[in-house]
């Protein structure tokens, strides 16, 4: 009976945590893409209530293609600190609940060994300060990986005020670290989070993490099968900004963006739209459009991977996006409206600026180039081009595809 009860209580909390996580956008999981409730198979059958019990998984692509369920949540939801706009604000009243680490642990590997969650996502209430509350996150991983074997995908949530050697052990046991920024800058943080000191708790851990990568060897002390044997390389870093939230325009989310890539080598910025929670200094506050999220992962991209730079993205005069056109689009528009590219003769970095045109279809078009000339859309077509998006900034051996106009 006692641990009929025990496991029903343990379940109830895990469920309250979990559910709790869709404000915390994922680096694996789609932007928006919703959890779903998975039923959890008791372990004692004649349990009553317990098979029941639902927990929130959430579909995820790992950076190698592989989909896995991962489970998403909060080792307590308990939280000393009072950022503007969090659910879990200190003096907000609402059930709390929490873990420890070794009770967590084995509660998430039962999870694993009946195929409900393959991965998992673990962050944080500030309870104690941040460097208690990152030893707790470790040991949790730690039992986890040494005691109870799991080699599945961990993504670790670094938490404000962390130390440097925090930082490091987080790095050695899980396949991804992330801190939030919640904030471009000092400024419009003191705005969401005013007790949040912005480079010394924030931006430090992630120049940490770059530091660590670039001069230590990385562990081989385990690797990871769900994340495609990690051992031997360190953790991707990836962070999250509260957008929305502070009134920031989307050109200084992406300045901090632009140095975040380039400089300490982030493997992806998060955009959470900000939206009002009861009972928080910002509920009355409009949730910002869905429409900006995702201009802001556009331009975001164009960053990373299409070699743009920052002056390139046609901001407006508040140092917005347009909301009725995506970046890319606005600046072929601009740039190549009456200077098409000949396909046959662009470099691969001028492919990438044309609508339609990914890394991997610039990489298919210089491939088809070696074969023979490109004469006309057609062959795009058979590439897995977007033929009638790229085709009005494209000339073909000297023409315009028919029906294009010669100018916009």
């Amino acid at each position: 009976m006692f641990y009929n009860t025990a496991m029903k209580d343990a379940l109830s909390r895990l469920q309250s945590l979990s559910s709790q996580m869709s404000f915390e956008p994922d680096a694996e999981c789609n932007a928006g893409s919703a959890p779903r409730r998975a039923p959890y198979s008791s372990p004692v059958e004649c349990t009553p209530g317990i098979r029941d019990t639902d927990i929130y998984v959430h579909p995820a692509v790992l950076p190698n293609g592989q989909r896995i369920k991962l489970f998403k949540t909060l080792l307590t939801s308990v939280c000393e600190r009072d950022c503007y706009y969090c659910p879990f604000r200190a003096g907000r009243d609402f059930r709390r609940a929490t873990f420890q680490p070794e009770e967590f642990a084995r509660l998430f590997a039962h999870l694993y060994e009946r195929g409900i969650a393959e991965g998992i996502f673990i962050s944080s209430g500030m309870a104690g300060g941040g460097i208690r509350t990152q030893d707790r996150l470790i040991e949790t991983i730690e039992i986890l990986r040494f005691k109870l074997g799991f080699r599945g995908y961990v993504h670790l949530k670094i938490m404000p005020g962390a130390e440097r050697a925090q930082v490091e052990r987080a790095m050695q046991i899980a396949d991804r670290v992330s801190v939030n920024l919640e904030a471009p800058n000092s400024g419009r943080l003191a705005q969401l989070a005013p007790h949040k000191q912005f480079t010394e708790e924030l931006l430090a851990p992630l120049k940490w993490v770059d530091e660590i990568r670039r001069t230590q060897s990385p562990p081989l002390m385990f690797g990871s099968s769900t994340a495609g044997q990690r051992g031997g390389r360190w953790p991707s870093s990836v962070t999250q900004f509260v957008t929305g939230g502070a009134g920031e325009s989307d050109l200084e989310l992406l300045t901090t963006t632009a140095y975040l890539y380039r400089h300490l080598k982030l493997k992806r910025a998060y955009f959470s739209p900000f939206n009002p929670i009861p009972d928080t200094p910002l509920e009355n506050q409009p949730p910002t459009p869905a429409i900006r999220e995702r201009r802001l992962y556009q331009a975001s991209f164009l960053l990373r991977d299409y070699g743009f730079d920052l002056e390139e993205m046609p901001f407006e005069a508040d140092g917005c996006l347009p909301a009725q056109i995506d970046p890319k689009q606005a600046w072929a528009q601009i740039n190549l409206s009456g200077r098409p590219l000949e396909v046959n003769r662009a470099e691969r970095r001028e492919l990438l600026r044309v609508p339609g045109i990914g890394p991997k279809s610039a990489e298919a078009i210089l491939r088809a180039r070696r074969q023979g000339k490109l004469r006309d859309p057609s062959a795009l077509r058979g590439l897995g081009i977007v033929v009638a998006r790229a085709a009005p900034f494209l000339l073909f051996d000297g023409k315009r595809a028919a029906g294009q106009p010669d100018l916009f």
